[in-house]
């Protein structure tokens, strides 16, 4: 196990691969083995970093901002590499690499902003309803526990198909729900949601490239894939369609690996 001290946590982190450096921040309560198989697609091209974010299985830590959470990223990069990097944002991930983007932009090439869990995006209104829905779904979950408050996640992020999401590829490595990722989901919900609920950023003068992204099966009202098209009309752009929904990286790694390579090319510049 690889880890990095940053200021009050130790963060797990992992590399694989060859090629130029390739960090997956993930969503939710993911840590540093939740996009496994979209790693196994991708490690042939790139060097793949994925790492545990604070208070999430092998990492320490406690409670921190989006902001803190840039800050553990920028932290980890400035020790692995003095090059800049593509990063894969998921979800909280995305929200994440928005501050790192604009507060770090020496290290990165490309910011590919899957989802973003960012109300600060969002005209007011919508912006104040989604806030209260987060709060209302953290509420609900230290109430009556697990299972219903994952069952309004799932509503809010447009998350379809079970667990493993409709018409999901087949062969995927089996993710069960087990008592670190109950842990995860834990830490996640009581902290993390007041993070993103908190969380504000403003991307004036941002230099950084960013590519907001969604899942094409990710209905177009929900909260995440409004998040996405409104980033995509702050920067003048078009978001970029990636096969499945939310969580696309889990139940469609092969096309979702497929659909990166042909994206990248076009959008970094040529060495």
């Amino acid at each position: 196990m690889t880890m990095l001290r940053v200021h009050d946590a130790d963060l797990h982190y992992q590399t694989r691969g060859t090629g130029p450096c390739l960090l997956i921040s993930q969503s939710g309560e993911g840590d540093a083995d939740r996009s496994v198989d979209l790693v196994n697609h991708l490690a042939d091209d790139y060097t793949v970093i994925t790492y545990d974010r604070r208070g999430l299985s092998r990492s320490t830590g406690t409670a921190a901002s989006v902001r803190q959470h840039a800050d553990d990223v920028h932290r980890l990069l400035a020790h692995l590499t003095d090059q800049p990097v593509i990063m894969l944002g998921l979800s909280l991930g995305a929200s994440i690499g928005l501050h790192l983007a604009m507060r770090h932009p020496e290290q990165l090439s490309l910011l590919i902003a899957h989802e973003p869990v960012s109300p600060w995006l969002l005209p007011a209104a919508e912006r104040d309803r989604h806030r209260a829905e987060l709060t209302e779904i953290r509420d609900l979950y230290l109430e009556a526990g697990l299972g219903p408050a994952i069952k309004e996640v799932a509503r809010v992020l447009g998350i379809t198909g079970g667990p493993a999401g409709g018409g999901a590829e087949p062969g995927l490595t089996p993710q069960p729900m087990t008592a670190q990722r109950q842990a995860n989901f834990d830490h996640f919900i009581r902290h993390d949601f007041t993070a993103v609920i908190d969380d504000n950023l403003d991307l004036t003068g941002c230099r950084t490239r960013i590519l907001p992204a969604a899942g094409l099966t990710t209905p177009p009202a929900v909260f995440d894939r409004r998040c996405a098209d409104e980033l995509a009309a702050l920067l003048g752009t078009e978001v970029a369609m990636l096969p499945g929904g939310h969580n696309g990286n889990l139940t469609h790694p092969r096309a979702y690996a497929a659909r990166l390579r042909d994206l990248l090319p076009e959008l970094l510049p040529a060495p």
